[in-house]
């Protein structure tokens, strides 16, 4: 019979957002795969769990899915988790499952936290519809596209981004989407853990005068269902 893979969720900042039943499915794993050994080894001390770790991610994917594989094939769970947060949420996690789920080997989600949920709960913004982007692409050009793609929805925009292009990022969202509500969420869960509330233009303005460090969750309000109505009854449109 074969073995489980779990995909373990796991703290996005403050070791306590750790669930029981994800430190127990750890403990009992045979090995975990993780992004980043060094990090998930900080994990694992502070919640004295003794399984083994092998590193997993995009630059390996191709040559460590068929060891995991093998090892589900023998009988053996295998969990996986990522640096922080939920497995599948822009990692290498896709791959791994995907293949698992050919092989017909069973895949079993140890839900936990996800900055994407944790950022839209505390930011004011709608949380009825919502469309998560991922990374906000590097390039100008891309990511003058991706926003051109999404101005029209109705839910709230979510992406990440880095502290050193998001002043690039918004002066592109004021000039395609225009002057919304935004909120920029940075190192959730952490003691220095922040949210900037405001227009386009007035959290441009806050990080001028205050530049920010750490991981970023970006979340833009929605088209208005006024404007969107305004759009479709133009003769233009």
């Amino acid at each position: 019979m074969d073995g489980i893979l779990y995909v373990v969720s796991t703290p996005i900042g403050n070791l306590e957002d750790m669930t029981f039943r994800a430190i127990r499915i750890l403990k009992e794993s045979s090995v975990i795969a993780a992004e980043d050994t060094r990090h998930t080894q900080k994990l694992c001390n502070y919640y004295q769990i003794g399984t083994p770790l092998t590193s997993y991610h995009d630059f390996n994917k191709e040559e460590k899915t068929p060891v995991l594989l093998h090892r589900l094939h023998e009988g053996l769970p295998v969990s996986l988790v990522c640096d922080a947060g939920t497995p599948m949420i822009s990692d290498p996690g896709f791959y791994l499952v995907r293949r698992a789920i050919e092989e017909k080997i069973s895949i079993v989600p140890i839900p936990g936290p996800s900055s994407v949920l944790t950022a839209l709960c505390a930011s004011g913004l709608p949380t009825d519809q919502f469309r998560f982007e991922g990374f906000v692409p590097k390039k100008p050009g891309a990511r003058e596209k991706l926003f051109q793609h999404v101005k029209e929805q109705s839910g709230t925009l979510i992406f990440f981004d880095t502290q050193h292009r998001v002043l690039k990022t918004l002066s592109h969202l004021l000039e395609i989407v225009g002057n919304r509500q935004i909120v920029v969420a940075r190192e959730l869960t952490k003691l220095n853990e922040e949210f900037l509330r405001g227009t386009v233009e007035e959290v441009t303005q806050q990080l001028h005068q205050k530049p920010i460090k750490g991981e970023i969750t970006l979340l833009v309000q929605g088209m208005s269902a006024r404007k969107r109505n305004q759009k479709n009854s133009s003769p233009l449109s």
